[in-house]
């Protein structure tokens, strides 16, 4: 593998650190991980066993800037000191998921969008797994270093396609990415605080994907998202463009549209070869735009037509991701923990026919409650706020509907089970961030379905 990076800093330890660590010494290429927080044992114990030196609370920029190349962790901000150090030396940055591309030859389907991300980059490798040996990581659990790595060591060949979930932050650290199939979602405002609360910046990072993706490669994208539409209008004036694909079900499509969904059918025309697609096994309008960008990438990655059906009817929904956990007394509690913005809920609460109780709150990302508020009125009974501060919940719903204030998911979920009644929905949709109370939104999600349980 062709690369000119002898010597690597890492900047960060967490899974995409320690993915880069893990990797770099599978390669045999030098590196040094620096971490401003602790690191813990076991991770201490395994940098030592893959001879990676390491330094903890705090980052020595002597050594950081003898690398050759320093990658950084996606939650670490551009605007640090240390990552500052490391562009004005003039030293090449990049981002994990990033850097271990550079030691795969597969091509790579990559996902990325401010809702169905995660949904979409599932559904692909559960499609293109049914025919390829194919590897699903990034932003979605597992490092891609770490997948790499994990293979080499097995001494399993190059996967035949990889999937990637990559988010704004990632395409931020981007320098080496180059995806054979490019996928947005969506834009919707999410993490504005990271964008100066500005969505033209935010729409600016998401559509890096599209300068990223190959040019003889496929950029899909949803031609009814009027802020991806938008911000995509200076690029289509420019002529070295991959192939543009898009997918949409409102009635009058743009010229690139390739997919359309209505009443649970989608039809998909590639090649002038349709295929229509009757039962997905995911309900509801945003899981339509999800299977037909699944169903178009996997298309592209030549799996045949019989296989994204069956597919896509099979598909199981995630965990934490409208996940139907318990009936109790009639109550049916559904857990939509990895909700983190205004969209996300503003699906889950769309989805919803029975009466909801509904528990949301943690850290505001620069959200705008508005867009929600005649969902409440139709479909809200009762609002339980669970955060820190609620203020700004509390400001924007009060008045509508009965709003009670919690700090702890058991009180939460405690309150929210007394306002319910026989054929009503407790329904977790935070809204919000979780690093407030949990560690992030698996940890939030397990302790609502531990709640749930103890009732």
């Amino acid at each position: 593998m062709n690369h000119t990076y002898g010597h690597i800093a890492i900047l960060g330890a967490g899974e995409s650190g320690m993915g880069a660590a893990q990797l770099a010494a599978r390669v045999g290429v030098r590196a040094f991980l620096s971490e401003y927080g602790s690191l813990s044992a076991s991770d201490k114990a395994l940098l030592e066993k893959w001879g990676v030196e390491y330094e903890e609370g705090g980052h020595t920029l002597e050594r950081i800037l003898a690398a050759d190349g320093v990658i950084k962790s996606p939650g670490i901000k551009h605007t640090t000191p240390v990552v500052q150090a490391v562009k004005a030396a003039g030293l090449p940055l990049m981002g994990e998921v990033d850097w271990a591309t550079l030691y795969t030859k597969a091509p790579i389907v990559a996902v990325t969008g401010s809702n169905g991300k995660t949904t979409t980059a599932n559904l692909c490798h559960h499609i293109i797994s049914g025919e390829k040996d194919c590897v699903l990581a990034g932003n979605i659990g597992l490092s891609l270093g770490r997948a790499l790595a994990e293979r080499m060591k097995a001494n399993t060949e190059d996967p035949e396609v990889i999937v990637i979930e990559v988010s704004s932050f990632q395409l931020d650290d981007a320098r080496h990415l180059s995806p054979m199939v490019g996928i947005l979602t969506n834009i919707t405002p999410d993490h504005l605080d990271r964008y100066n609360y500005s969505i033209d910046e935010y729409a600016a990072s998401k559509l890096q994907m599209l300068e990223y993706t190959k040019k003889e490669g496929f950029f899909l994208f949803c031609d009814d998202d009027p802020i991806t539409m938008g911000h995509l209008a200076p690029h289509l004036e420019k002529g070295t463009l991959p192939n543009m694909i898009a997918f949409g079900i409102q009635e009058h499509g743009s010229e690139f549209r390739k997919a359309k969904g209505l009443n649970n059918t989608i039809e998909i025309t590639i090649n002038n070869e349709a295929m229509t697609i009757e039962e997905l096994a995911l309900q509801g309008k945003h899981n339509m735009y999800n299977s037909m960008a699944a169903g178009l990438g996997s298309t592209l990655m030549n799996i045949r037509k019989e296989t994204i059906r069956t597919k896509l009817a099979s598909f199981d929904a995630l965990e934490h991701r409208l996940e139907n956990v318990l009936n109790i007394s009639g109550v049916e509690y559904i857990n939509d923990s990895k909700a983190t913005n205004v969209n996300a809920t503003y699906y889950a609460l769309e989805c919803q026919m029975k009466p909801v109780v509904w528990i949301l709150g943690g850290v505001d990302k620069g959200n705008d409650y508005n867009e929600l508020i005649p969902l409440v009125k139709n479909k809200i009974k009762a609002i339980v706020a669970l955060g820190v501060d609620n203020s700004k919940i509390l400001d924007a719903f009060q008045g509508i509907v009965e709003i009670v204030d919690t700090d702890s998911m058991e009180k939460a979920v405690r309150k929210a089970s007394r306002l319910a009644e026989k054929g009503d929905v407790v329904l977790l949709s935070p809204c919000c961030a979780s690093f407030d109370l949990f560690e992030n939104y698996e940890d939030r999600g397990r302790q609502f379905k531990n709640a749930i349980r103890n009732l």
